[in-house]
């Protein structure tokens, strides 16, 4: 069983998020967090980027949400103690997660990367997310120095209750990369949603 099948084995009773978003109503105001409808782009022949061997990100950039982790690093995130799936602290929300139970972005499989959208403290990493668009780009910079480029798809605004697991972590025949987040209106100091962004990987390089 590979490493996207076993990540999925143990998320099929967990909810994808938990504790992402503000306890209470954030400092800063936030505007909604909601992602239009948009109508997803085909995807990519499993054939038409070569994947790449293991490797763990050092930096995201989402260009149209404006984001650049920089150099700071990207945060390591497992399972929390009740089977959901850990998120940055209060304190780490200017920074994104990779989900280490999945593949390294640009391993064929669905990578994984994690932010918030706002805390009690105000807008976070993810705040913009709503400006990203369907053939936006994300590129991960990784540990050996090669860079993966993916390419946006889809977008997706689920309530987490309905959280759709097997889409998001299930096999994949190429390499690909989900950017999750918080979405909806504050309902008792927490959004109840998930915002999804689903992309392909499309070009490879050096850094």
């Amino acid at each position: 069983m590979n490493r996207p099948a076993v990540l999925l084995a143990a998320l099929a009773a967990t909810v994808a998020l938990t504790g992402c978003g503000a306890s209470a109503e954030p400092k800063e105001a936030t505007p909604p967090a909601r992602v239009t409808e948009t109508s997803a782009a085909p995807a990519p022949a499993a054939e038409a980027v070569a994947p790449l061997s293991g490797s763990e990100p050092v930096r995201v950039q989402v260009p149209a949400a404006g984001v650049d982790t920089g150099a700071g690093p990207v945060l390591k995130l497992g399972l929390a103690a009740d089977g959901t799936v850990e998120v940055p602290s209060v304190a780490q929300a200017d920074r994104i997660g990779w989900y280490t139970k999945g593949v390294t972005p640009g391993e064929t499989g669905p990578a994984v990367l994690i932010g918030h959208f706002d805390t009690e403290k105000g807008p976070a990493v993810l705040k913009d997310v709503a400006r990203v668009k369907v053939g936006d780009t994300v590129t991960v910079t990784r540990a050996d120095g090669t860079r993966a480029v993916f390419t946006v798809r889809a977008l997706e605004q689920v309530g987490k209750k309905a959280f759709p697991t097997q889409k998001v972590y299930g096999n994949t025949a190429r390499p690909e990369l989900r950017l999750i987040t918080c979405g909806g209106e504050l309902v008792d100091g927490h959004r109840p949603d998930n915002i999804i962004v689903y992309a392909d990987l499309t070009a490879t390089g050096r850094a």
